[in-house]
């Protein structure tokens, strides 16, 4: 048994229902894999596997168009599950999981998570709520991209950046994994990083970004549906 795996089952909330007993076994059973950066966990339309619990770094989900484009649906980092979903309804995997960084993630097979559920049906409700917060997730997202413009979505996004590390950050992201996240391309990201800048709401200086007007920015994210 890998202690990584113990350790991340008991740092996620879903698991503390089960007894540290059940916990061990089910990291027993898991099948660690190390991952580098831009590696993927599995890919949209594959048979699913099981269950996978991020031990270590994060990623990405993504959708992808027939042809080529790619949309970022959620950003998971460590310790967390992903792909609980097709578990439950035994279909393929319905996005693809990529890592941001290097990652260790630990694969729990379907019918070992299954028969972990059938022993302990309170484990079943609390992914229940996963479910839900995943669906209101989703809900909001597809509104802001079908409502919202551009600006919005890209205001919005400095605003949640700036909540997380203050008024003056650096973007971790680039203008293509930005646009990725916000339903757009990189030249459109940039064109409006460059208008914002000019109506003197933010400054730019390569990645770095100063929120100058922060009640300005907060007007251009309120979206009227």
């Amino acid at each position: 048994m890998s202690q990584l795996s113990l350790q991340a089952l008991s740092a996620i909330d879903l698991f503390a229902v089960l007894p540290a007993a059940e916990r061990e076994h089910l990291a027993k059973l898991a099948v660690i894999r190390k991952f580098d950066a831009k590696e993927s966990l599995f890919e949209e339309g594959q048979p699913c596997e099981g269950i996978w619990v991020v031990a270590s770094g994060s990623v990405r989900v993504y959708k992808f168009s027939p042809g080529g484009r790619q949309i970022v649906l959620a950003v998971q980092e460590a310790p967390a599950t992903v792909a609980e979903v097709p578990v439950f309804d035994g279909g393929p995997y319905p996005a693809t999981v990529i890592t941001q960084e290097p990652c260790e993630a630990m694969l729990i097979r379907r019918t070992d998570f299954l028969a972990c559920c059938r022993r302990n049906p309170e484990l079943t409700l609390k992914f229940l709520s996963v479910f839900s917060a995943r669906l209101r997730h989703l809900v909001g997202f597809v509104e802001r991209v079908t409502f919202g413009s551009i600006r919005q979505r890209l205001a919005s996004a400095l605003l949640e950046m700036a909540d997380g590390a203050g008024a003056a950050f650096t973007m971790q992201e680039t203008h293509e994994d930005l646009a990725n996240r916000l339903g757009t391309v990189r030249e459109v990201v940039s064109r409006n990083l460059g208008r914002f800048q000019s109506e003197g709401l933010i400054r730019l200086h390569r990645k770095d970004v100063q929120i100058l007007d922060r009640k300005g920015l907060a007007a251009e994210a309120e979206t009227n549906f």
